[in-house]
């Protein structure tokens, strides 16, 4: 049972992990080499990976994908760790109102900034990406551009003050929760188990006592 419980417990910590890896905003430091649009089909996989059409426009299965390609500085646990340099292909959606709640409706702005801030000579203008999401090549996923911005220098490394709100956040809402249910199983949960402990004690004192009364009927009739 132990290790049922052990084995839920990290099911759920990797879900929870990967669902905050995806959804939370990850910044890069990137040169913008080209973008493009092209026409994309979604299968039933990759489809959940990809937001809305462009808001007013009409969800079909297929249409247009716009693509931002850079070449970016690997970074890695939320950009505090760097490696070298490395090619990165963003996608460039609207998400509106829904899932994940970022709100973005200039897909179209956006693409255009990213077409002013191409660079392929050097000195290489560098800019700070802002995404979520993951690049599975695999599947055809690519992470979700929220904005660009132009970045001092490429050594420059943005520190993640927003994702550490969030975190900061989500720690005291859980640290809260079992607060509350700590304070909810003193109140409500413990004393109906002592009761229902208390009523199952009864009730085996009375069986108890009545298997005696009947054992002793019965040794009266044994000695006859």
């Amino acid at each position: 049972m132990r290790n049922i419980r052990r084995f839920v417990r990290i099911a759920l910590f990797v879900i929870v992990a990967s669902w905050l890896h995806y959804v939370m905003p990850q910044q890069d430091i990137a040169r913008i080499t080209s973008t493009e649009i092209i026409r994309s089909d979604f299968s039933s996989f990759n489809r959940m990976f990809y937001a809305q059409a462009d808001s007013g426009s009409v969800e079909n299965p297929t249409r247009d994908l716009r693509l931002i390609n850079t070449e970016r500085k690997a970074t890695y646990f939320f950009g505090l760790i760097r490696g070298g340099n490395e090619t990165m292909v963003y996608r460039n959606e609207d998400t509106g109102w829904i899932y994940p709640p970022y709100f973005k409706f200039d897909s179209s702005d956006l693409q255009a900034e990213s077409a002013a801030s191409i660079s392929t000579t050097e000195p290489y203008d560098w800019v700070v990406i802002t995404h979520y999401g993951w690049r599975l090549r695999w599947a055809s996923i690519y992470p979700n551009a929220v904005s660009v911005r132009p970045a001092p220098s490429e050594d420059f490394r943005p520190f993640p003050w927003l994702n550490m709100v969030i975190f900061a956040l989500l720690i005291a809402g859980l640290l809260f929760l079992r607060a509350m249910w700590r304070q909810f199983r003193e109140r409500t949960v413990d004393p109906l188990a002592d009761k229902v402990g208390d009523q199952y004690d009864h009730v085996s004192a009375d069986i108890s006592e009545r298997k005696g009364r009947v054992s002793r009927w019965l040794g009266t009739w044994r000695k006859k």
